[in-house]
């Protein structure tokens, strides 16, 4: 584990105070160049997370046993989940500049949100299992939806895809229920439609197309993993958020209470 381990004596690395903030294109190629190590370390360990729904999903699919797949897909996203948590909250906290070393606020993150992970983690794997089998066998020509089979299999994607990053942006963020939770990121992606659809539309192109180059696109998938992909969405997914929750307004206080806590001591 010498790659996750570093000296916690040392201030952390961060941005200079009230710096202000680039955006678009800028801002994603500053946190991506500012904070890669950190991304890739928690993209690993997101993909490690993901072997077991990928053997499990893998065998059912292969056996063309739907059953197997869904079930291999609730089990695997239990555990990928925490491990997915662990990937939004490390861009989270680089979206907001906050400053620390990545292991030891990742374990901190990981104790706090793995049990809230689960349930989402499940849900996520168990309708990513399932659009997987249907693609499966609609490339392989032996499934035939029809017309309307394909649009339901198409808006499952897109929903999917606009609504992940909500659901885990607010898992790390907040403290709030499961049902409340996928609530919120059905209205927060509903009524940012545009900009979720976004979000949407490159999950499905990077994610289709590592499956298309599969398995040439390993070593792409090592470098790069989720890093890219939850980057680009958490840019979008943060902004709107902090827009409807006012997150920003409340890290402020929540750190001046802090500091005043200290200089009270």
């Amino acid at each position: 584990m010498g790659i996750f381990n570093r000296n916690f004596d040392r201030p952390g690395p961060g941005v200079a105070k009230d710096a202000p903030r680039k955006k678009g294109a800028a801002r994603f190629f500053e946190v991506l160049g500012r904070d890669w190590g950190s991304f890739f370390k928690a993209s690993l360990l997101c993909l490690l997370g993901y072997i077991p729904w990928t053997l499990l999903v893998g065998i059912g699919v292969l056996g063309q046993n739907l059953i197997f797949t869904l079930a291999g897909g609730l089990v695997g996203g239990v555990i990928a989940g925490p491990t997915l948590a662990g990937m939004h909250d490390t861009v989270l906290r680089s979206m907001r500049d906050e400053p620390g070393f990545w292991w030891h606020i990742y374990k901190r993150a990981f104790k706090n949100n793995w049990r809230a992970s689960m349930a989402p983690g499940a849900l996520l794997g168990f309708l990513t299992a399932g659009q997987l089998f249907m693609l499966w066998f609609i490339v392989a020509g032996g499934l035939s939806l029809g017309l309307g089979g394909m649009v339901m299999l198409a808006l499952n994607l897109l929903l999917t895809g606009m609504c992940v990053p909500f659901v885990f942006g607010q898992l790390v963020l907040m403290n709030m229920s499961f049902v409340t939770l996928l609530k919120n990121s059905l209205f927060l992606a509903l009524g940012h439609a545009l900009w979720a659809l976004a979000m949407a539309l490159v999950q499905i192109v990077y994610w289709g197309a590592m499956l298309l180059m599969f398995p040439l696109s390993v070593p792409l998938l090592v470098v790069l993993g989720f890093v890219p992909v939850t980057v680009f969405c958490q840019q979008i997914a943060y902004g709107i958020m902090d827009k409807v929750f006012g997150l920003e307004e409340q890290f402020r206080k929540k750190r001046e209470a802090e500091l005043t806590g200290e200089s009270g001591e």
